[in-house]
């Protein structure tokens, strides 16, 4: 069990804040790790840490309209900063929090490591940004991508995607939990509505096989 979160807004530029906000409310899914990606222009950084997401300094000198979230309970690899959520595709353009697992992930490995994609974790999630990255460079489309890659996964599992020429969030659910809250002007993605029910009282819960696009 991992607690996941993504967030975007037209207005806000307080994204990497609001993350670690609803990740430190959803610490009880788990305390190994966290990490945050965030979003600004079409740049994407990312921070990891181990220990518990509560030591978290909110502040940030960076400005940016979208950040996705993780806090971690190790089920693939051991309790390290590479294992640690956000992943990144081979090219660093995508950036994917996941929760769940994927099964056919070591065949999935195997297929992309073949076509010379290197991984720099032991988890299961870091196929995702990487087979998204090998539909990207086929279609140059987001959010077809996502959906291709998600059709080849099996497991319970969640997960939230951003890339950095891309305006918005895409979120996937097949299993584990995911829904999302809006605003007129902001709006989240995460695995539990107590990381933003303070925010926002508007929440729809997405069902299986369900893709939703945020932005």
């Amino acid at each position: 069990m991992c607690g996941i979160i993504g967030y975007c807004s037209t207005n806000s530029r307080n994204a990497r804040k609001i993350v670690i906000e609803g990740l430190k409310k959803m610490e009880y899914r788990g305390y190994d790790s966290w990490g945050i990606g965030i979003k600004a222009g079409n740049s994407i950084s990312v921070e990891k840490k181990v220990g518990s997401i509560s030591d978290a300094d909110q502040k940030s000198e960076l400005d940016c309209n979208y950040a996705i979230g993780h806090t971690r309970w190790a089920t693939h690899g051991k309790v390290t900063e590479e294992n640690a959520h956000p992943h990144l595709s081979y090219n660093g353009n995508i950036c994917v929090v996941h929760n769940g697992i994927i099964e056919n992930y070591r065949e999935l490995k195997k297929e992309l490591q073949e076509k010379n994609y290197e991984f720099k974790s032991d988890t299961d999630t870091e196929v995702i940004p990487h087979l998204i990255e090998e539909h990207y460079r086929k279609t140059n489309d987001f959010q077809t991508s996502v959906k291709k890659a998600s059709e080849c996964f099996r497991g319970n599992y969640a997960f939230i995607a951003m890339c950095n020429d891309f305006e918005g969030l895409i979120g996937v659910k097949n299993g584990a939990p995911l829904l999302i809250g809006y605003e007129k002007e902001e709006s989240f993605i995460t695995s539990d509505v107590v990381a933003f029910i303070e925010r926002t009282k508007k929440v729809t819960y997405l069902d299986d096989n369900e893709m939703v696009v945020l932005g």
